[in-house]
């Protein structure tokens, strides 16, 4: 194993380092005041769409896709520290259109879609033109378990008439078209029930019931509970084979849980960078919090979780390109349990430190807190994967 980044990557390193320094980060209350000028949370702010042509003019586009036909062409061991770096900023991913879940969907298309779902699909996403939304989590069953959905799409003829109710389709106000994953056999095996469908969101019978507020707040598309009644798509609308939904699923996973973690580890290590900035000018009671030994004990652990988590990160990511997905499962999970309550922990000691400052928005701390609690479930909640990592290594001793 050798995680030195290639001269390549380090070039691209410091390119995107500069860009958030330079650019994203003081654009990010001008992002927040445009979108509260427009009086719509989930308006794109100008200033995102300027900083988009001024990345893709210096290459620092599609960065997250492996085939070079469209994207950057960097393993997942390369493009990991670059997806940290972009995690420092909550609209850094939308700028370097590397933006879950258009990622995902972008990757499952690139791989699974057929030439005309690429055109139609897959290659306005790369360009910007148009968002998209990922359609699976439905509220009557349990999201960590797949194998239960209900939305049932029924063969009829050459169309599928698509019955169900869905939830957290995150991104789906102003997304073009949404991957939803529904019942098209139900007799089959649990993992050959579903298939993959491209819906288009100005479908007739496709929903929108509403923005599920997280922890007080809606915007960037939103968590959206979606309504599909009687909506009807071609068949030809379908990903790869019928039946394949969980195993195309799957495959979207990986580099998706990859893509979270590094993003955690990067808004972690901005935390982190404000808290011990912060200590080490705030006086209290004689001497600057730094100087505190509770104080020190949350900067020494924070660093501590967070280069851990890093590199399990890394190795994760160099599994996968060396040996396949496949083999990586087990790194995989961890690092989904791993990173998500580090980030969670990093954030509660920096806003401890920061006191009263530390809960408001006039830092991102807040903000960070909000978003990130989520990642604890999303993807697979913690006890899933620590069920199936514990599930794999006993079966090592059987």
């Amino acid at each position: 194993m050798d995680f030195e980044p290639s001269d390549r990557v380090k070039a691209l390193q410091q390119s995107v380092e500069r860009f958030m320094r330079e650019l994203i980060e003081p654009a990010e209350p001008v992002a927040a005041e445009q979108i509260e000028a427009s009086g719509d949370p989930h308006h794109m702010p100008e200033i995102v769409r300027e900083l988009q042509q001024k990345a893709r003019g210096l290459g620092l586009w599609n960065l997250f896709m492996p085939d070079e036909r469209y994207g950057a062409g960097l393993a997942n061991l390369e493009y990991a520290p670059l997806c940290e770096i972009m995690g420092r900023s909550a609209i850094a991913s939308r700028v370097f259109n590397c933006a879950a879940p258009d990622t995902g969907n972008m990757e499952i298309l690139a791989e699974f879609g057929s030439d005309e779902q690429k055109k139609e699909y897959l290659e306005p996403l790369l360009n910007a033109e148009i968002r998209s939304c990922f359609s699976m989590t439905e509220p009557e069953v349990s999201g960590a378990d797949p194998t239960g959905l209900q939305t049932l799409a029924k063969r009829d003829g050459d169309e599928y008439v698509i019955n169900g109710h869905k939830w957290f389709t995150s991104g789906a106000i102003g997304a073009k078209f949404a991957i939803l994953m529904a019942v098209t056999n139900p007799e089959a095996e649990s993992h050959a029930r579903t298939s993959q469908i491209l819906v288009p969101t100005d479908t007739p019978g496709f929903n929108i019931v509403r923005a599920v507020s997280v922890m007080g707040h809606v915007g960037d598309g939103g968590h959206c509970e979606i309504r599909y009644e009687d909506c009807r798509v071609p068949v030809a609308n379908r990903l790869g084979e019928e039946g394949s939904g969980f195993a195309i699923a799957q495959a979207r996973l990986g580099p998706g849980r990859i893509h979270h973690c590094m993003r955690a580890i990067g808004a972690a290590q901005r935390a982190y960078e404000i808290m011990v900035h912060h200590a080490a000018h705030r006086r209290a009671f004689g001497s600057t919090l730094g100087e505190k030994q509770f104080v020190q004990e949350f900067i020494a652990t924070s660093m501590m979780e967070i280069e851990q988590a890093r590199l399990l990160t890394l190795y994760a990511a160099w599994k996968m390109d060396a040996l396949g997905k496949k083999a990586a499962r087990q790194e995989i999970s961890m690092i989904k349990v791993v990173a998500p309550n580090m980030f969670m922990n990093v954030l509660d000691r920096a806003i401890q430190v920061l006191g009263a400052l530390g809960v408001s928005d006039d830092t991102p701390i807040a903000a960070m807190w909000r978003q990130g609690r989520m990642l604890r479930i999303a993807d697979g909640p913690d006890e899933v994967h620590k069920m199936v990592i514990a599930r794999r290594e006993l079966r090592k001793y059987a």
